[in-house]
């Protein structure tokens, strides 16, 4: 019996069959747990890309409503777009406020700092954790006590302006360059419809001239060959003129809200402030009888309001008029005659003609200093502008909701930013300097936005 048994076991440890069955079952249980895991880290990458797409379009929300509001505003609009990307009921609290931080971002060292009061860069951070009661469940993990990932994205967004609204020529509608103008390195060329270039035109290397096609150039028959360097300077890009929604606001700082944080003309850390404003209290500028307007009645410091709903003919700021370290605010069109001195000052008009700012000839807007600080000048108007002739402008800015015409005096342009809603049209012979930003520090400005990391 004893040998009827071993021979039996002996037998039985030598066969091979289900062999294939208990292999099968190995390869299954390999395959489930790898697939288990699979499913896991799936879950947690899917989820990491879902908060970064919360985190991107908060820090977006965050900085975009910062540049005219509150931190506190900026931290609210933020938290409502995480909540809409990832509701609550679903996700848990993925942004909290403390999240939110304002700052300044360094691109060389990839290094954030934080700065309550900054309007330049925003970090944001969104989080499922399972100290927050919203952590990513996993299955397989669970096996082995890992119920949840913790998973967290982030996102910087920052502020930047570009070099064609600090110094150069924008417009909604064609840019037209007439014959034999001159346009030194820096200078920035830009329209949102195409660019219009006649013959004998020079743009010097790192001049830019920009528009969303740049085969939508127009040019004369001779084409590149009469314009030398235009070849080189061509771009394609593309920006919504934000200034010019930023009127109103401007206005508005003026008027009625001078001390407003963020766009008060008397809040020191305003985007709008002028330090050479010194009583809020505005003077009233008789706009009735008289054409050119006497400059006695106009005090340093102050802001004027005139109003000309009554009066239909156009003011004049005539020769010998000094207009210093002010504010002049009407509705009226405004004249401005050779030998008006306008420097450090802001002169803005609610009339819509076409012509509510223009001159006939030798207009000198700004302080030709070489550049320097100071003497700068803003012109914000609803409506057009129309320079004849011989038009100097140094460190100073232009911004029309219409159309813009002028005729640059020949060495008459150094240090411009010229912003028009409609087309702008520079006729010939002008020489258009570039300060590199330089004392035109006072420039409205409207920030636009992009990822930063």
């Amino acid at each position: 019996m004893a040998l009827r048994l071993a021979s039996a076991a002996a037998r039985f440890l030598t066969r091979e069959e289900g062999g294939i069955t208990a292999l099968s079952l190995q390869i299954f249980m390999t395959a489930l747990v790898l697939g288990g895991l699979a499913v896991d880290f799936g879950n947690g990458i899917a989820s990491k890309n879902q908060l970064q797409v919360a985190a991107d379009s908060a820090a977006h929300a965050a900085l975009y409503t910062r540049e005219l509001h509150s931190a506190d505003q900026a931290r609210t609009a933020a938290l409502q777009i995480a909540a809409l990307n990832m509701p609550g009921g679903k996700y848990g609290t993925v942004l909290k406020p403390e999240d939110i931080s304002f700052g300044h971002w360094d691109k060389d060292k990839q290094l954030f700092t934080v700065d309550p009061g900054s309007r330049d860069a925003v970090l944001v951070s969104t989080k499922r954790y399972a100290s927050g009661g919203n952590g990513v469940t996993t299955y397989m993990l669970g096996l082995v006590g890992r119920n949840t990932w913790d998973v967290q994205s982030g996102s910087v967004f920052e502020t930047y302006y570009p070099t064609c609204f600090k110094e150069g020529f924008v417009a909604q509608e064609p840019v037209e360059i007439q014959s034999n103008d001159y346009f030194t390195s820096g200078f920035c060329i830009h329209s949102q419809a195409y660019v219009i270039a006649s013959s004998g035109n020079t743009f010097e290397p790192g001049v830019v001239v920009s528009m969303p096609d740049r085969r939508d150039i127009q040019l004369p028959n001779s084409g590149f060959t009469s314009n030398t360097g235009l070849s080189a300077a061509l771009r394609d890009g593309s920006y919504k003129l934000r200034i010019l929604n930023r009127v109103n606001d401007i206005i508005r700082g003026i008027e009625t809200t001078p001390f407003d944080p963020q766009i008060g003309i008397m809040a020191p850390g305003s985007q709008y402030y002028r330090s050479y404003i010194t009583n809020a209290s505005p003077i009233t500028i008789k706009a009735q009888g008289a054409t050119s307007l006497d400059p006695t009645k106009f005090k340093t410091g102050r802001i004027h309001e005139m109003d000309c709903k009554n009066d239909q003919s156009h003011k004049q700021l005539g020769s010998g008029f000094v207009l210093r370290n002010m504010v002049l605010i009407t509705d009226c069109r405004l004249q401005f005659a050779s030998g008006a001195v306008i420097e450090d000052s802001v002169i803005i008009t609610k009339n819509t003609d076409g012509k509510s700012f223009y001159a006939s000839s030798d207009i000198v807007i700004g302080k030709d200093d070489n550049c320097a600080t100071g003497g700068d000048v803003q012109m914000v108007t609803l409506g057009g502008v129309d320079f004849a002739a011989k038009t100097n402008i140094f460190g100073s800015q232009i911004i029309a909701v219409g159309d813009i015409a002028l005729t640059a005096n020949a060495d008459g342009i150094e240090g411009v930013a010229i912003v028009s809603g409609g087309k702008l049209d520079v006729t010939s012979n002008g020489v258009f300097g570039f300060c590199d930003g330089a004392g035109m520090n006072n420039n409205y400005a409207a920030a636009y936005f992009r990822l930063a990391r």
